[in-house]
């Protein structure tokens, strides 16, 4: 399949959440996830149109297990919006583990989307919060740019990476998650979950070396 896909103007490259919280040393570190930063800034200088998000939390954000008292991270509570896990304290607002990789080089993004910013929910995908209903605009952004094809990178595959990768199939864009572009976090069997999920939806997984 190398040298199978052309990016176009009508194409688009997600880069989801490549944080220094994400990273090794992070406080919820994904394992090996500084290793994407060499490969997307590769791919991003092949894209014309980069859209980087940015995980955004306030202090005392309604996901963080601190904020449940007796609760421990990766528990799972229920809240208004349906099951949440409670993840350490992670990408709090204007906190350097909020900040890009320093090592990430994407120039010609002309979007950053923060997310996760509502204190009373969370939001994994870049196109809606975790109620699966209030929208980030993302999609909006999208058609009024004539973008169609999105190719999705970053932290962390199971996670931030699958729900935006779904609700880009579900929006009727064609969604292909960058694999080796993107690691995972595996928490109670959310990678196999993702790979089930990216069946059911139509969403190829493919290798950075498969975009000309």
């Amino acid at each position: 399949m190398a040298g199978a896909l052309n990016p176009t103007l009508s194409d688009v490259l997600l880069v989801v959440d490549v944080q220094n919280d994400f990273c090794p040393g992070g406080s919820l570190a994904v394992p090996h996830g500084d290793e994407v930063v060499p490969v997307i800034n590769r791919l991003a200088a092949r894209f014309a149109n980069i859209v980087v998000t940015q995980d955004w939390h306030p202090r005392g954000h309604g996901s963080f297990a601190s904020s449940h008292p007796g609760r421990k991270p990766y528990d799972v509570v229920t809240l208004p919006y349906g099951e949440q896990i409670l993840w350490p304290d992670h990408c709090v607002q204007g906190t350097s583990g909020a900040a890009f990789h320093q090592e990430l080089e994407v120039p010609r993004a002309a979007l950053v989307l923060r997310k996760g910013f509502r204190p009373e929910i969370d939001s994994y995908s870049a196109f809606f919060e975790n109620d699966r209903k209030t929208p980030t605009g993302l999609t909006g952004y999208l058609r009024e740019r004539g973008l169609r094809r999105v190719f999705i990178a970053g932290l962390a595959f199971d996670f931030c990476v699958a729900f935006s990768a779904v609700d880009a199939a579900r929006q009727g864009f064609t969604a292909l998650v960058i694999e080796d572009a993107c690691r995972g976090i595996d928490v109670a069997g959310s990678l196999a979950a993702a790979r089930r999920d990216f069946a059911a939806h139509g969403i190829a997984c493919i290798a950075a070396g498969d975009i000309a």
